[in-house]
C-alpha cells in the first residue's frame, strides 16, 4: 500500500469506480478497491488510508422488515465511516454511500414516497456551499446523474446541507470538516447506464420511460458531467495530499441551512 492511498469500497459489481476512479488517480492518489460483495474483508480502521470512497449499489442502506442489515457488511462499513468523520480522514459517499454515510451519523434513508430518480439532472447548490472547499467551485446548478429509488429523509444532526433538489431535498451534505455524501453518481460512463438501464427495467417503466432514451440522454451529458466533477474529485484528491488551499472550513458543522420552500 503507497503512502497516497484512497481505500474504496466496492458494494455492487455494477457500480464500479470506473470515471472517478481514473480522476482520482490522475489526481495522484492511488486506489485500494476492496469487494465486500465478493468476499474482501473489511479493515478495522484506516489507518495507512489518506481517504475513504464508499461507492453505490442495488442495496438498501436501511435494514429489512426482518432487521437484516441491506448488506452483511454494511454494519462493519458504517463502523468504518463513523472512525473516518471521527478522525477526519477525507471521505466521499456516493448515492448508497452517501446514504450509509448518513444513516451511520444518524439520519435516516427510506424507500422514497416520490418514486424513484433516474437519468440526467440538475441539483442546487445551497447557500453553505459558498464555504465548502470542495463545493464553492461547482457551478450553481450542476448537471449529474440520478439513479436511485431510496433517499435520506433526515440528515444526521450537524450534517451542512450543501445541495438539494425539489423532489429530493437532499442531494449533497458535509459531516464535519472532511466527510461529504451526495445522492447521485458522478462516476458513470455510458456503458454503466447501459448496464443499469438493462437490468432496472422496472423503475423505468414505472417512469414511463423508454430505457434507450435515458442511456441515450445520460451519454450526451457525460462531458458536462466531467467539466464540473473532474476537478470536483481533483480537489477531493488534494484534500487527501494535503495539497489543498483553504481547506479549513469556518464553523464546520454548524448545522442545515433553511429547508426548500415547501419542505
Amino acid at each position: 500500500m503507497g503512502v497516497a492511498t484512497a481505500l474504496v469500497i466496492e458494494n455492487d459489481p455494477t457500480d464500479d469506480p470506473r470515471r472517478l476512479g481514473e480522476w482520482l488517480t490522475e489526481a495522484g492518489l492511488e486506489l485500494t478497491v476492496l469487494r465486500p460483495h465478493a468476499g474482501d474483508q473489511l479493515p478495522d480502521d484506516l489507518d495507512g488510508y489518506l481517504a475513504l470512497v464508499v461507492l453505490g449499489g442495488d442495496q438498501n442502506a436501511y435494514p429489512d422488515s426482518g432487521g437484516s442489515p441491506g448488506a452483511p457488511w454494511f454494519p462493519a462499513l458504517e463502523g468504518l465511516l463513523r472512525k473516518a468523520v471521527r478522525h477526519r480522514v477525507p471521505t466521499l459517499g456516493v448515492c448508497l454511500g452517501g446514504q450509509l454515510l448518513a444513516s451511520a451519523h444518524g439520519g435516516l434513508v427510506e424507500r422514497s414516497t416520490a418514486g424513484p430518480e433516474i437519468g440526467p439532472g440538475l441539483v442546487g447548490k445551497r447557500d453553505a456551499a459558498d464555504t465548502d472547499p470542495l463545493f464553492k467551485w461547482v457551478p450553481l446548478l450542476p448537471d449529474v446523474i440520478q439513479w436511485h429509488r431510496d433517499e435520506i429523509t433526515e440528515l444526521p444532526l450537524r450534517a451542512v446541507l450543501l445541495a438539494a433538489s425539489s423532489r429530493y431535498p437532499h442531494q449533497a451534505f458535509r459531516l464535519g470538516d472532511r466527510a461529504w455524501g451526495v445522492q447521485f453518481h458522478i462516476e458513470c460512463d455510458a456503458a454503466m447506464i447501459e448496464q443499469w438501464a438493462a437490468s432496472d427495467r422496472e423503475s423505468i417503466d414505472e417512469l414511463g420511460y423508454d430505457a434507450e432514451a435515458v442511456v441515450y440522454a445520460t451519454a450526451q451529458i457525460l462531458a458536462d458531467v466531467e467539466e464540473v466533477w473532474q476537478p470536483f474529485a481533483a480537489r477531493f484528491a488534494s484534500l487527501a495530499l494535503g495539497t489543498l488551499p483553504d481547506a479549513d472550513i469556518p464553523n464546520p458543522g454548524t448545522g442545515r441551512t433553511l429547508p426548500l420552500l415547501g419542505q
